[in-house]
């Protein structure tokens, strides 16, 4: 019987802990009836990603499996699920909410790391390159001029966000 006061303490933790970040509060309100799920583009195409599912793992204190999967990652933020959801759970802000706990505890697709290398440092996720540069007075638009990433550099010292991606790179 203790196990069981353990799983539940943890279970609500995790839900507690979602329910206290900006897009997780209404979580709780699920009650899946899946309308979700039916409504999202992404879960037509891939197995990987259901919204009905991410919240009810999250909801069973699933931390690990939501967390360090790619689901949460596959969302295409169209809102659908959340427009048509009749307990107005706020599904993609709910997302957004276990993104940014993921990202938190180091669970970052190296796609973003990479592109966040990028940008911290040539200012730009996708370099611009020689061709299009060259192509750019053809178009009647004036030539690109270097990025300053002295702002961006300070920006990301700010918000924490350097050293996040520092302790990716270093858990790789």
């Amino acid at each position: 019987m203790k196990q069981g006061k353990e799983e539940k303490t943890t279970n609500q933790a995790f839900s507690d802990v979602i329910t206290s970040r900006l897009g997780g509060e209404t979580i709780t309100l699920c009650y899946q009836c899946g309308t979700c799920a039916s409504s999202c583009p992404v879960a037509r195409i891939t197995p990987r990603f259901n919204p009905r599912e991410v919240i009810k793992l999250s909801l069973l204190g699933e931390k690990d499996e939501v967390l360090s999967g790619d689901a949460i990652w596959l969302c295409c933020s169209c809102y659908n699920c959340q427009e048509r959801c009749p307990q107005k759970v706020e599904i993609a802000d709910v997302i957004y909410a276990l993104r940014n706990i993921a990202v938190k505890e180091g669970n970052i697709p190296n796609i973003y790391s990479e592109f966040a290398a990028e940008l911290i440092n040539e200012g730009r996720i996708v370099p611009i390159s020689k061709f299009l540069e060259k192509k750019r007075p053809d178009l009647g638009l004036p030539s690109l001029k270097p990025v300053g990433v002295d702002a961006l550099r300070k920006i990301f010292s700010i918000t924490g966000f350097d050293k996040i991606k520092q302790e990716k790179a270093e858990a790789s």
